[in-house]
């Protein structure tokens, strides 16, 4: 079986850490091959999180294949179509992996393949309630999903969604998404040697909540300012809380104006967008990582955090939400139309009403099926079930 992967961007680094399981899970057999095709090095959004030359970041070793070293916005649906084709009629699959079907390029890539016997496999991280749906749009969706022969769904929401567009439950073959826990956990570790010290020289408080993500204003941001400083006021505790803010976007100024309208200058400090192997640095000087998204088809800075053993307190927004968070237990989940719900949950970490020893153990023992190796294996499964 030779199984072609379509991928966007090369600097999706989780996907990498997932392309690597793979190839080692593939390396063990004489029956099957799998290339990766990376269509460009990146997106124009995400181009400051990438690692300057003096970084080291993790090394990935899995066979791909960069089409255009530039970003993905400057290059046409005809050349990349092109390309794709050229690609997959010299590599001769049994199996192609499409990342999406928003892309023009690979739309057609879906029609060849299907003209030529050749299985399809979909991802998809949509969700129903990520955005709003309807109109033409999903009817072309259900199209599409009628052509597939399997899907890799990040999470269950993004099955459900599937389903509900008149996809098979018996072809949903992943409802997994994974980062390179290993890597993570590593520079997390290293890092709390020195959280004292590096808290004192960004000058943020001895207890933190973290967002990590751009400054969007699908992430929410108005309302965690809002209620951390309803929690501040409630809490004995609240001049020992401070919130981090990590990451750019078009929303800084008037989150900075905010800010100091709510009179916390001293709590929040916003420090700009790292590459990802380097946010674990931000985690260990903080406490709980907040994700108050009113849409996130999943959110992996919750596998992140998750982990390194942080809790978490996410909105039911997120499509992680579901499958990663369990009340209590590793963090909370809210409503983001119901400020006073994230308002309580920040008092009760700063209060001390619950165990974050605790909950930071039930992170990593809850994420540990979301690794790269055992999200590789179930799409190996995926691949070999349809091709059979």
């Amino acid at each position: 079986m030779r199984i072609l992967i379509v991928h966007n961007l090369l600097w999706a680094h989780y996907k990498s850490s997932v392309f690597q399981a793979l190839q080692q899970l593939v390396n063990q057999r004489n029956d099957i091959s799998v290339q990766v095709i990376q269509i460009a090095r990146n997106e124009r959004s995400r181009a400051r999180l990438e690692a300057n030359p003096e970084e080291a970041p993790p090394t990935y070793t899995y066979n791909y294949e960069l089409l255009f070293d530039r970003y993905v916005e400057d290059i046409s649906v005809r050349e990349r179509t092109q390309a794709l084709l050229r690609q997959a009629r010299a590599y001769r699959p049994d199996v192609i992996n499409l990342t999406g079907y928003y892309d023009p390029a690979q739309l057609l890539l879906l029609v060849w393949a299907k003209a030529n016997g050749i299985r399809v496999v979909m991802q998809t991280e949509s969700t129903a309630a990520d955005q709003q749906r309807g109109g033409w749009k999903e009817r072309v969706k259900r199209w599409v999903f009628r052509q597939c022969d399997g899907f890799f769904c990040f999470g269950s929401q993004a099955a459900d969604y599937v389903i509900q567009l008149g996809v098979p439950a018996s072809k949903i073959l992943l409802r997994k998404n994974a980062v390179d826990n290993t890597a993570l956990r590593s520079t997390f570790e290293r890092a709390l040697a020195s959280r004292a010290q590096q808290q004192q020289v960004l000058g943020v408080r001895p207890n933190n909540f973290v967002f990590v993500g751009r400054l969007i204003e699908a992430k929410n941001l108005p309302m965690l300012l809002t209620s951390f400083a309803e929690a501040s006021k409630e809490s004995a505790n609240g001049a020992k809380w401070g919130v981090i803010l990590l990451g750019d976007g078009v929303e800084q100024a008037n989150l900075t104006q905010l800010i100091h309208t709510l009179g916390l200058t001293e709590q929040v400090i916003h420090l700009p967008g790292r590459p990802w192997f380097k946010v674990p640095e931000l985690l260990a000087l903080s406490n709980v990582l907040v994700l108050p998204s009113r849409s996130e088809p999943w959110g992996l800075v919750v596998n992140e955090a998750m982990a390194c053993g942080l809790p978490v307190i996410v909105s039911d927004r997120c499509g992680c939400a579901i499958d990663l968070v369990r009340n209590g237990q590793n963090g909370f989940v809210f409503d983001p139309d119901q400020p006073a719900q994230l308002t309580h949950q920040l008092v009760l970490f700063m209060d001390n009403s619950v165990d974050t020893e605790q909950m930071g153990k039930a992170a990593k023992q809850l994420i540990a099926p979301y690794a790269p190796e055992v999200v590789a294996q179930e799409m190996l499964d995926g691949f070999i079930k349809i091709t059979n």
